[in-house]
């Protein structure tokens, strides 16, 4: 499920925009296919932060997440396009949600959803067992001594 979509994009960005970003053969339309590409592309780096903290894909989507993507998934349109100027809107927000991404995945900033784990530090699950160990306490003990 992707944490946006175009109608929430043409709430940002005017449709006409979004089809001189899109259209690469000249339908005059927009192309749902690049866009569905350019919020894929955003939820997974949205993903990529949260990873960790949360389980991911979130579901439901917090807003806050949704404004993200949008943010994010814009940024993606307009850099389809190098040789045109990006608005500097465009970037200020897209450098914004990437902060705070930085500072949801640090643990300084919640999403507030029901399975959110607690404000205490991440816990780190590892696969290691008495097993696995490299040194025993007989070897330590051995250097311990010398």
């Amino acid at each position: 499920m992707a944490y946006s979509t175009l109608a929430d994009i043409k709430n940002v960005v005017p449709e006409a925009s979004i089809v001189q970003l899109t259209d690469d053969v000249g339908t005059g339309t927009v192309d749902q296919a690049k866009v569905d590409k350019a919020i894929a592309d955003a939820d997974e780096l949205i993903d990529s932060f949260l990873r960790g903290q949360y389980a991911t894909p979130l579901s439901p989507v917090p807003g806050v997440v949704n404004k993200l993507s949008v943010d994010i998934a814009v940024f993606n349109l307009y850099s389809r396009r190098p040789e045109a100027e990006m608005p500097e809107t465009v970037l200020v927000r897209y450098r914004e949600a990437v902060r705070l991404l930085e500072r949801i995945q640090r643990g300084l900033a919640l999403l507030g959803t029901p399975s959110e784990q607690s404000a205490e530090s991440p816990q780190y699950k590892v696969s290691k067992t008495a097993e696995d160990k490299v040194f025993d306490g007989a070897l330590l003990d051995k250097f311990f001594s010398l």
